[in-house]
C-alpha cells in the first residue's frame, strides 16, 4: 500500500509527548528499552478545511481505495472519542490542536471522511474556526497534518495545491 505513512506509536497519548509508565524512567525504578519499535501504518490523504456554521469541517481525501477503506474503518471504530490534529514541519511537531471545546463527528464520504467539529457557544465556535484557519494556512504552506481520534492516528497528509487547501466558508 504505497499511500500509507509509517509512524512510530511511542508517545501516542498526546501527539509529540511521552506516555508516563511507557518507557519513561521513574526515579529509582529500572528502565527497560523496547527491542523493536512499535509502528503503525497510517493512510496518506489530502486535506481540505472549511469553516461552517458553529465550527469547521475537515475533509481527508484518499485516492487509493485500500487506504480510503482503512481510514473509513478506523474512523468508524474510534467514533465518539476525542479528536485532535498535530501539525508537522520537516518531521518535527509544530503544534497540536485538541478539539475539546466542541462536539466532533465523523462521516464517510466517497473518497474519505469528513470530520465536523461544532459548538453552540460563541467563543468556542470562534476557537474552532481559528483552528481551522491556522490548520489550513500551515498545511497550504508546506506542513503535514496528522488527524487523531482517541489518540490514534487515522490519516496523515498535506495539500497537493494551494487551491485544494484554501479555507472556504459555508453558512
Amino acid at each position: 500500500m504505497s499511500s500509507t505513512m509509517m509512524m512510530e506509536r511511542t508517545g501516542m497519548s498526546v501527539p509529540g509527548m511521552g506516555v508516563p509508565g511507557m518507557g519513561t524512567p521513574v526515579v529509582g525504578g529500572q528502565v527497560t528499552v523496547p527491542t523493536t519499535p512499535n509502528y503503525l501504518m497510517v493512510p496518506r490523504c489530502t486535506y481540505k478545511f472549511e469553516t461552517c456554521q458553529g465550527g469547521c469541517k475537515i475533509y481527508c481525501v484518499c485516492d487509493d481505495k485500500t487506504a480510503c477503506s482503512m481510514m473509513q474503518n478506523l474512523c468508524s471504530m474510534l467514533t465518539g472519542g476525542v479528536c485532535s490534529c498535530c501539525v508537522y514541519y520537516n518531521g518535527m511537531p509544530v503544534c497540536t490542536y485538541n478539539f475539546t471545546m466542541g462536539m466532533c463527528t465523523c462521516e464517510t464520504t466517497e473518497q474519505g471522511v469528513c470530520f465536523t467539529c461544532t459548538s453552540g457557544d460563541t467563543k468556542c465556535c470562534e476557537m474552532i474556526q481559528a483552528y481551522c484557519q491556522c490548520l489550513s494556512t500551515m498545511v497550504k504552506d508546506g506542513c503535514h497534518c496528522c488527524f487523531y481520534m482517541c489518540n490514534t492516528p487515522v490519516c496523515y497528509g498535506c495539500c497537493e495545491s494551494s487551491v485544494a487547501c484554501k479555507t472556504s466558508t459555508k453558512k
